[in-house]
């Protein structure tokens, strides 16, 4: 797939590499408006929901630029309802135009943009770019992950005492909340300790490059997870939902780690699924 010639005559490497032309370019919107932006200007989509014109115009630059780029290509976008839904098309883009929206309507310095693009089921492109850092994540199906540049690679600790991990909290479901709580409880004791960086594509980034060793949460939609999860995979690193299977850019579930994937998945299992995993 990493050869493919796409209907627009570009295979994935030519295409990924115009993506970062894109997302330089959205980035030094968001660091503009990151200076200019008032409290004041903060708007609510949900309970813990927040938005702002920024997530929006990023988002239209996003897909306007890509609509040149690859026509071909349908939408799933978190600011516009139009863009929500799987469509006949083969190809979607997966985008988020701000991930880490509270950090940076708060101004922690946390937040980044993320495009995936995705193959009938299968994530095939994806770009992460931490805006503050000015660091670009990136990775197309069979052409390995870079920073940069940079060929990175996920972590090999083999042992969960020398490991660093990361995870979010829910905003909205608190349903399982308390075996959240429990996994959290257990991997503080047996690691170096947890982070929470209030963006998904960071993480997933992080692990990637083997900051992190490992990264959960719970609760999350396709545009926080499917470009980030490509880099992992293309480092080395495993990603499976909570059930160590493959639904994790639609089932709001997901673990990303290098080595220590199987007993983080595990030690998550333990308390999310009590009773045992069916299948």
């Amino acid at each position: 797939m990493g050869k493919i010639i796409l209907k627009s005559g570009m295979n994935l490497e030519k295409l990924c590499k115009q993506i970062l032309a894109v997302t330089a370019e959205v980035s030094e919107f968001i660091a503009e408006q990151a200076r200019l932006f008032k409290p004041s200007q903060i708007e609510t989509k949900g309970k813990n929901d927040l938005v702002s014109y920024v997530d929006r115009e990023a988002e239209a630059l996003i897909v306007s630029q890509l609509k040149l780029i690859f026509p071909e290509g349908a939408f799933i976008t978190e600011e516009n309802p139009d863009f929500k839904s799987l469509t006949n098309e083969p190809y979607h883009w997966i985008i988020d135009p701000l991930d880490g929206t509270t950090n940076f309507l708060h101004g922690l310095p946390i937040f980044s943009i993320s495009i995936g693009l995705m193959y009938y089921d299968k994530v095939v492109l994806g770009v992460v770019h931490e805006v503050n850092r000015n660091e670009t994540f990136y990775a197309w199906e069979g052409g390995g992950a870079y920073c940069n540049g940079e060929r990175i690679y996920a972590s090999t600790a083999y042992e969960m005492k020398d490991s660093l991990l990361a995870t979010g909290f829910p905003y909205r479901d608190f349903d399982q909340f308390p075996a959240y709580l429990e996994v959290i409880k257990t991997l503080m004791h047996q690691t170096h300790g947890l982070r929470r960086m209030g963006s998904a594509a960071v993480d997933l980034a992080y692990v990637a490059m083997g900051r992190f060793q490992g990264f959960f949460e719970y609760n999350l939609n396709s545009w926080d997870v499917a470009a980030g999860a490509l880099i992992v995979q293309e480092a080395g690193g495993t990603v499976t939902d909570f059930k160590g299977g493959k639904d994790y850019v639609f089932g709001k579930q997901i673990l990303a780690a290098g080595s220590i994937h199987p007993e983080m998945l595990k030690g998550i299992q333990k308390y999310w699924y009590p009773e045992g995993v069916e299948g």
